[in-house]
């Protein structure tokens, strides 16, 4: 039996009323959807050829589509590149972007964006914690981000959570995770009238990375699975290829996957980045299964990994691996055709085991949405709270018990006919070195200040991955 609170969500989405999102604006570039495992936009393959932008760093906590100079200025870096995807982890859903999205959109640049911040995030350090933070205000402001920004054509997808999962001990937050992917896809269903591709970004623990791309694709309720796939991957260190990276275990660990599988962050810094990997990601090896990458990242902020140093004048100087991933993206084109993408999904995978590196029942138990939040989904977020809000502590959080053991299912609203889906810390890595070091991307906390690591996976992690999947099929 359906509870009330999924029965008052489905309802919502039946009901047709008036969404909440506005169309912000009038731009050039087509809509990007999913279809089988790829991207597509006005019918052609759509490769995400993109860059991590957050200036200042994740502590600094500000919204790089505010200041409109600095944004200017980078964007000739942006063209200089030829990157068409632009990443950003964190914005204030109380300010207007239209200018910032026009000017995006007339250099050719979509967006790729993270819902959660700093305080509007789901905390990990404990189950109850984890429970606490999943409440109605920190959805408010979740929707309130989706209305800023599911109206403009260049919004390409966005990330219900980043690397929420870094170690083998909290694969208890991904049934909150994708309660969060579900809650989006809902809000989105009933309150705009495009769809917005919803998925995850991972960080490359080697123990329950495949585990973690298999549960947000499985279950029998198409809106509380994702549209795709991501995960932050360090895992290639010039001099490398191909196979020596283990790009080539991966691409066959993922080649009958059902969704869109990307890079959102890569760019190992072990050696000097002559960034060899971009010939492989865009090339008939991968392109089958990946659907390109985002390269980590623009602002050098102190862990080595910026393309550019921006001094406190404002002035902007490129690092030299700036000029060599210019060099990169000129030897490699954007691929032609389908790149042997499928145009059909696979079948929807079945859950994966719960073993000991994935603490999570296959039974696809979800926490219900926080009662007091259905009524945005019926009617709207409303004014979003902007920057420096904690949700945290805050707010009624779901009935569910923070085990899930009166959890609900996600087949409770599958078998509705009105129920619409929409289209939408430490490190446990072999090889901390490559990844950025800092606390640095992150949307989930361990403490009220937030603390995570992106993390990598090498050839023995991956095999461990196989392990842990076993005869799993997809």
């Amino acid at each position: 039996m359906k509870s009330a609170i999924f029965a008052a969500a489905t309802a919502a989405l039946a009901t047709g009323v008036a969404g909440q999102v506005v169309k912000r604006q009038s731009g050039s570039l087509p809509v990007v959807s999913t279809q089988g495992n790829a991207f597509y936009a006005n019918g052609e393959r759509f490769y995400i050829r993109g860059l991590a932008y957050q200036p200042g760093g994740a502590a600094d906590a500000a919204d790089p589509l505010l200041d409109m100079d600095a944004l200017s200025r980078d964007i000739e870096n942006f063209q200089t590149l030829g990157i068409n995807v632009l990443r950003i982890y964190t914005v204030d859903n109380s300010a207007n972007h239209d200018e910032a999205m026009q000017m995006l959109d007339e250099a050719g640049i979509y967006l790729a964006l993270d819902v959660n911040t700093p305080d509007a995030s789901l905390r990990r350090d404990s189950l109850d914690a984890l429970h606490a933070s999943y409440n109605d205000e920190y959805l408010q402001s979740v929707f309130a981000t989706v209305d800023a920004f599911a109206g403009y054509n260049n919004l390409l997808l966005f990330f219900s959570g980043n690397e929420v999962i870094n170690e083998p001990s909290n694969t208890n937050a991904a049934p909150y995770i994708k309660a969060v992917t579900r809650d989006i896809k809902r809000y989105i269903a009933a309150q705009s009238d495009r769809t917005v591709p919803v998925g995850y970004s991972a960080a490359d623990v080697s123990e329950n990375v495949y585990p973690s791309a298999v549960y947000f694709a499985c279950g029998d309720d198409e809106t509380a699975r994702s549209d795709f796939f991501a995960f932050n991957d360090y895992s290639w260190c010039d001099p490398s290829s191909f196979t020596q990276s283990g790009w080539d275990a991966k691409v066959d660990l993922y080649s009958n996957y059902s969704l869109p599988i990307f890079l959102s962050e890569f760019g190992c810094i072990k050696g000097e980045r002559q960034w060899e990997e971009i010939a492989s990601l865009y090339s008939s090896d991968m392109t089958g299964v990946y659907s390109g990458g985002l390269v980590y990242e623009y602002t050098e902020e102190g862990s080595g990994y910026g393309l550019v140093t921006v001094s406190s004048s404002g002035d902007v100087e490129t690092n030299p691996d700036f000029d060599a991933l210019v060099s990169a993206y000129e030897q490699t084109p954007v691929p032609s055709g389908d790149g042997g993408a499928r145009e059909t999904a696979n079948q929807v995978p079945e859950c994966p085991a719960e073993t000991e590196n994935w603490e999570v029942s296959p039974d696809n138990m979800l926490p219900e949405i926080p009662q007091p939040a259905v009524r945005y989904i019926n009617n709207g977020a409303g004014d979003g709270p902007g920057l420096g809000v904690n949700t945290q502590n805050t707010g009624t959080p779901s009935d569910t018990d923070a085990d899930l053991s009166n959890g609900s299912t996600s087949t409770d609203t599958s078998d509705d006919p009105d129920s619409a889906s929409s289209g939408s810390s430490s490190s446990s890595s072999s090889d901390s070195s490559s990844s950025p070091s800092s606390s640095s991307n992150s949307d989930s906390s361990d403490s009220e200040e937030g603390a995570a690591s992106s993390l990598n996976i090498g050839m023995g992690g991956l095999v461990a991955s196989l392990v842990a999947v076993g005869a799993l099929l997809l």
